[in-house]
Formats: C-alpha cells, sequence, structure tokens
C-alpha cells in the first residue's frame, strides 16, 4: 500500500503516524502559570536530540479551537519546564495529568502527585518520578499545528540508586519506564533482549550485562 501524505488530512497524517511510530516515551512535563499554578501534562511527541548541547524535543499541538494548551503558553511566558520520565509505578497518574482542567486547577493535586524544588528554575519536580530533567528554551519551533520546544538540560534528577556515578552507567534492570502505544494503550519495557556480536559465544552469556550499559 502506497500513501500520498498530500493526498490525505491533517488528521489523517496524525493518527497514520502517531500509531506506527510506536512506542514513544513520553515527557510528563511540569510547568509554573502567570497566576503560580504548577501545571503537568503528558505528551508523546518527545524524544533526545542531542548531548553536546544537551536537548531534549517536546511537541504540543494546539487545542481544537486554536488555542494554546497551558503546557505550552507557560513555555512560552518564561522559558522554563520539567521534563519527567513515567515507568510503571506512576504510570496511571502520568496518564489522568491529560485530564482536561481549568488552568487555576493543578494536575498536580489532581492525581496525587507531591513537588520538590527544582535546582535552576521555577516549576518543580514530580517526586514520585524516577527521572526529571530541568530544562529551559534552546530553540521553538511554530508550525500550523503545534509549538515544538527544544529544550536544554540543565539539572538531572534520579531515583536514588538508579545511576552508578563512578561509571556513569544507569541500572537499567531497576528502570522500568512506560512508552506511549496510542490512545489510552500503553506498553511495558520489560521484554528486553540483546544483539550481539557475530562470533560471540553465546554459552558464555551476553558480553554486556543490562546493568552495565
Amino acid at each position: 500500500m502506497d500513501i500520498d501524505f498530500t493526498s490525505i488530512t491533517e488528521y489523517q497524517r496524525y493518527k497514520l503516524m502517531a500509531s506506527l511510530i510506536v512506542p514513544r516515551p513520553i515527557a510528563l512535563v511540569t510547568t509554573v502559570g502567570e497566576d503560580g499554578v504548577v501545571n503537568a501534562a503528558p505528551f508523546s511527541m518527545f524524544c533526545m536530540v542531542g548531548e553536546e548541547p544537551p536537548l531534549v524535543m517536546v511537541s504540543i499541538n494546539r487545542k481544537k479551537d486554536g488555542g494554546l494548551k497551558d503546557t505550552a503558553r507557560n513555555i512560552l511566558a518564561n522559558g522554563e519546564f520539567v521534563v519527567h520520565l513515567a515507568d510503571e509505578e506512576i504510570a496511571e497518574r502520568m496518564h489522568f495529568c491529560g485530564d482536561s482542567l481549568p488552568p487555576e486547577h493543578s494536575e498536580m493535586d489532581h492525581v496525587g502527585f507531591n513537588a520538590l524544588p527544582s535546582q535552576a528554575i521555577k516549576p518543580p519536580r514530580i517526586a514520585e518520578a524516577p527521572v526529571a530533567f530541568e530544562c529551559n528554551i534552546y530553540e521553538t519551533i511554530v508550525t500550523e499545528s503545534r509549538h515544538i520546544f527544544l529544550g536544554r538540560v540543565l539539572w538531572l534528577h534520579v531515583r536514588d540508586g538508579l545511576v552508578d556515578t563512578e561509571k556513569w552507567r544507569v541500572r537499567l534492570q531497576d528502570y522500568f519506564p512506560v512508552g506511549r502505544f496510542g490512545a489510552s494503550f500503553y506498553t511495558r519495557t520489560r521484554d528486553r533482549f540483546a544483539i550481539e556480536a557475530p562470533g560471540h559465544d553465546k554459552s558464555e552469556g551476553r558480553s554486556t550485562p543490562i546493568d552495565e550499559i
């Protein structure tokens, strides 16, 4: 089957791309509004961009009426946000941060998340999240349908014991993030496998244990 993207609608393109490019990591983003209310919202159009400078990308679509979502409006106003990664433990609360609430109501209170102060920026981080990246704006790209924010990572917070700072390795055997699979469907990351180099003796086990990546 061949599909000419110029001949189908914006919604049809979205459905095809969002359903085929899966699983996607989820950015659970906290920002602060002008009234001081902490907003938390999940976005699966998200990825790492590079390490020098350390950049992450979050793409936020406009609302159906063309207006800005609270997260986009807050980032444009003050240029600061925290990107959290969601694991199995907080997946349900992450999902319900996507509920539509008035701007004066915090999703943090709505789902029962606790806030911790950030080191370099005003928006707080979520205490229950295993990973949090404090970011400020590096570049903003505006398209017809969305704002694409490139955030420069200033600080990283990780759950105690998850990172070996002597070898700079993540203990992946203790890290179980979830991915977006479309609509309200998610996927776990427990089913893992290694592809070894040709000639490796499989009887000796994996040449690189999962906790030494």
